[in-house]
């Protein structure tokens, strides 16, 4: 398998558990919108712990962007993750995932689950394409909606947030369900894009399903 190492050249915060990280972008390296790699730190005790995070910024850019939520509770590697700081390294490998563009659809996403779409929305925006997609983030609160301003300004009244831990009159309240999305969607003949947590995309699959979503239009990564 592919290894590079790669320095990290700056931190972020976007959320209160997520945070953005600006990598080297080794020599010849490319990926496409919504594509992933597996990663490491570059420290003694975690080389070999590789965990998957998908790209958010775009193949043309100089360096390479990660959007990682932070699991302090774990006492993982992602926590590790939350203490690095720039000028240390991470270990990345080959490219791979299955989530990309097929045309306009709907997006769903819960949580961290945005990630694959953020760098296609901002590869739609580039080309002058994302009037007729829309896009569903369930979260628990407010404070955990992941790049809030920039998915509003790129998507409008396309962009729909689900809270499901607070009642706030600015976002629907409760889960994405079978009800909520034969209120909200009129068209199941659309390409429709799934990422979050195993059970929530199975889910959701499974209501696409009974709601007439045709298989090989529903794009997961599984």
């Amino acid at each position: 398998m592919e290894e590079h190492i790669v320095k990290i050249l700056g931190i972020e915060k976007v959320t209160h558990d997520v945070n953005k990280l600006t990598v080297e972008k080794p020599k010849g390296y490319s990926f496409n919108p919504g594509q992933a790699t597996e990663v490491a730190i570059n420290k003694i005790n975690y080389r070999d712990k590789k965990r998957p995070f998908t790209f958010t910024g775009l193949n043309e850019w100089e360096n390479l962007e990660f959007t990682i939520k932070i699991y302090n509770d774990h006492n993982d590697v992602t926590e590790e993750i939350g203490k690095l700081r720039p000028g240390e390294e991470l270990i990345i490998h080959d490219v791979w995932g299955a989530i990309s563009y097929k045309g306009p659809g709907v997006f769903i996403a819960a949580g961290a689950g945005v990630t694959p779409f953020i760098a296609i929305f901002r590869n739609l925006k580039l080309k002058n394409d994302l009037k007729k997609n829309k896009l569903y983030f369930s979260n628990k609160t407010s404070d955990d909606i992941i790049l809030k301003n920039e998915l509003f300004e790129l998507l409008g009244d396309n962009f729909i947030n689900l809270l499901t831990r607070e009642k706030n009159s600015k976002y629907h309240f409760g889960r994405i369900n079978e009800s909520f999305l034969k209120e909200q969607i009129f068209d199941f003949n659309q390409n429709f894009y799934i990422c979050g947590p195993d059970k929530f995309v199975q889910d959701i699959n499974s209501i696409l399903e009974i709601l007439g979503a045709k298989p090989d239009s529903v794009v997961f990564e599984s």
